[in-house]
């Protein structure tokens, strides 16, 4: 469910408040079901023939003492709201403490450099200190509702002794009867005394479920046509933006009204300052987001009308900084399922100038990453992202500055990949080194989310425009 949701709900929650969902919140659910249901039913069915036999006994007393039941159940109520609330507060809590400690892991280089160690133990301390009050007041809220319920057992003993020995005395009761029915009193505590305690239990899971209910019950994703409705695709042979605009935020833009269109086999470059919307016609084509307004069409059909596994499967995306697993190169470059031989792998390798990267590793393409790739560089990193794209065998490919954080040497070897892989096949380029984009077809400046300027290379720098400036600023 959360792999389906869309971009923008991972935008919206944390690391650290879905891991919470799908690991400390199952668990709840998983130990109401094994040490709670069980228990209830064995302990329901015990009251209930505890109460036959106190009938049996002596039915007014038994009816007496089990006026005490809905006061239970009063107390119970009233306790499960106060409860429910701590355990909502501890929940939350337990989120900020994942978000603040994935956090803590993740810019861990950045909290050293800086020496802010101190300063984000002291973050990091008032979270868990609030942690601590939620759990507190969680205790405390068993602390008085268990001897509540102990309270009441002792009181309704305390009846059947004063009303029990008064018929004894008058011989309305014999005293073995009356005996047995203090004994059947306390074994009718019991299990209300093990319900109350599972108690616990079973408000954490409920505040659990009400959370993972959240996540299940949101419908924020990049949905596929129904079957009646889905368009078939071949190829990719034009790809057009109709009046698209887009924002992230509702009523602020960050594309307005682009349009343009592309035929299969070019090679288009985008290019334009930090923040003129580059990147989010990328999340756009490759359906991360939809479109605020307009249409996007591959081949004549709206992109809402094509099967997001479908469509995805004929394109291929290479960031500025790619994301590799855990795992082996060789699993990171294709799943198994995808059936490449070894002299298929070898070809890849080879087409994406990574074999030096792949022989100069321990076990080769057995070898196992650490979460992100750590062990291996910007460029290495790059390479295996390429090799990657070569494996899928796109037909469109999509170029997010493949070469912005690599040195010089390593990017003539990554220029020489993408060249392998952009040839025969259509290709869009977001461009930061305005270098990159000379060889396209056409270029598209953009600047405050409009396409201000588009043409080839030397016709924009003929007249001396906007792109001309960028090229001035940038010492081309």
């Amino acid at each position: 469910h959360i792999q389906s949701r869309s971009v923008a709900f991972f935008n919206r929650n944390s690391v650290g408040r879905l891991v919470t969902r799908a690991t400390n919140d199952v668990q709840n659910i998983y130990e109401l079901f094994t040490s709670v249901i069980t228990f209830v039913f064995k302990d329901m069915f015990l009251l209930i023939g505890i109460a036959i036999v106190l009938m049996t006994i002596d039915l007014k007393l038994a009816l007496v003492t089990l006026l005490v039941i809905p006061l239970v159940l009063m107390a119970s109520f009233h306790f499960a709201r106060q409860a429910r609330d701590a355990f909502r507060v501890l929940k939350i809590k337990l989120a900020e403490i994942n978000t603040r400690f994935s956090e803590m892991v993740g810019g861990i280089r950045v909290i050293q450099a800086c020496r802010w160690e101190r300063e984000n133990y002291a973050r990091f301390k008032s979270v868990n200190h609030e942690n601590y009050q939620a759990g507190m007041r969680q205790i405390r809220v068993f602390a008085v509702f268990m001897p509540v319920i102990e309270l009441l057992g002792s009181g309704v003993i305390a009846v059947v002794i004063f009303y029990g020995g008064a018929g004894a005395l008058e011989g309305r009761v014999t005293l073995g009867a009356l005996v047995a029915f203090i004994s059947y009193m306390k074994m009718f505590f019991r299990p209300i005394r093990d319900l109350a305690e599972k108690y616990n239990i079973l408000q954490n899971a409920m505040a659990s479920a009400e959370r993972i209910f959240q996540i299940l019950d949101d419908e924020d994703r990049i949905a596929s046509p129904p079957p009646e409705r889905a368009a078939p695709l071949n190829r990719v042979r034009t790809l057009d933006f109709a009046d698209v605009s887009f924002a992230y935020i509702p009523g602020e833009p960050v594309l307005r009204n682009l349009d343009f269109s592309m035929r299969a086999g070019q090679f288009v470059a985008i290019v334009g300052p930090t923040g003129s919307g580059k990147t989010s016609i990328i999340n756009l084509i490759m359906r991360f987001y939809d479109p605020t307004e307009g249409v996007i069409r591959i081949n004549g059909r709206d992109l809402r009308d094509i099967p997001l596994a479908r469509m995805r499967a004929r394109m291929a995306l290479v960031t500025q900084d790619p994301f590799l697993f855990s795992g082996t190169i060789r699993s990171n470059i294709a799943l198994p399922e995808a059936g490449l031989s070894d002299a298929q792998m070898a070809d890849i390798l080879a087409s994406a100038n990574c074999k030096w990267v792949i022989d100069r590793l321990p076990g080769g393409l057995d070898y196992r990453l650490t979460e992100g790739g750590a062990t291996l560089s910007s460029g290495e990193r790059q390479l295996i992202s390429i090799a990657r794209a070569f494996a899928r065998d796109p037909e469109l490919i999509l170029l997010d500055e493949a070469t912005s954080y690599i040195d010089s040497q390593t990017e003539s070897i990554i220029q020489e990949a993408l060249g392998r892989l952009m040839r025969d096949r259509t290709t869009i380029l977001v461009a930061h080194r305005l270098g990159t984009a000379r060889g396209a077809d056409r270029i598209m400046v953009v600047h405050k989310g409009r396409i201000v300027e588009t043409g080839p290379h030397a016709e924009l720098m003929a007249r001396q425009g906007f792109y001309y400036r960028l090229n001035m600023l940038n010492g081309g």
